[in-house]
C-alpha cells in the first residue's frame, strides 16, 4: 500500500515537472522589437550629398556608431513575433570626409516601397511571387523622358542647410 502511494506520488510529481516545460496552446506571447525602425519611405528621402545632420533628421540616431569606422552609421532592426521566427533588417550609411552621404547598403534600397509592392498602387491586395520580380533595373533609353529626369537629378547641386543665428540673450 505504501509502495503504491509512493509510486503514485512520484509519477504525479514527474508528470507535473514534465508539463511545466511545455508551452500551452493559446498562451499569448508578446512581440519583441529591438533597434531602429527603418521604413522604405525613410530610405527614399535620402539623397547623395546630404549632411549627417540631415540624415539624422530623417533616419534618427544610428543604433551603432563604430569607433573604427567613423564614416559609417548602422541601423539595425529585429522583430520576433510571439513564438515566431526572428526577422532582422540592416542598413549601413556611408559618409565621405566632408560628412556628406555617399552610399548605403543593406536590406533597403531606394525604389518602390514594400507596402506598394505588396498592396499595389490602387490599394488592393496583390502579392507578386518572388520569381516574377525584376532583379535588375534597365538603364534609361537615350533621349527618353526617364533619361532626361535622371540627368536633371544627377546635375542638382547640393545646398547646405542654413543654420539660424543664435538669439541675443542680453536684451537692451
Amino acid at each position: 500500500m505504501q509502495n503504491t502511494k509512493l509510486l503514485l506520488t512520484s509519477l504525479s510529481l514527474t508528470g507535473l515537472l514534465a508539463l511545466a516545460g511545455c508551452s500551452f496552446p493559446g498562451v499569448y506571447k508578446i512581440d519583441i522589437q529591438q533597434g531602429n525602425v527603418v521604413t522604405q519611405d525613410m530610405i527614399d528621402q535620402l539623397r547623395p550629398g546630404m549632411t549627417r545632420r540631415q540624415v539624422r533628421f530623417i533616419m534618427g540616431n544610428p543604433l551603432i556608431t563604430d569607433t573604427f569606422h567613423a564614416n559609417r552609421w548602422d541601423y539595425l532592426y529585429s522583430i520576433q513575433p510571439g513564438g515566431g521566427q526572428r526577422q532582422q533588417e540592416r542598413v549601413s550609411l556611408v559618409f565621405d570626409g566632408n560628412d556628406q552621404l555617399v552610399g548605403l547598403a543593406g536590406d533597403f534600397m531606394p525604389g518602390v516601397s514594400r507596402d506598394e509592392a505588396i498592396l499595389g498602387q490602387d490599394g488592393k491586395t496583390t502579392v507578386t511571387p518572388k520569381a516574377e520580380r525584376p532583379k535588375t533595373e534597365e538603364p534609361a533609353k537615350p533621349g527618353s523622358l526617364l533619361e532626361q529626369i535622371q540627368r536633371e537629378v544627377d546635375d542638382v547641386e547640393t545646398v547646405p542647410v542654413p543654420t539660424p543665428e543664435p538669439l541675443d540673450t542680453n536684451p537692451q
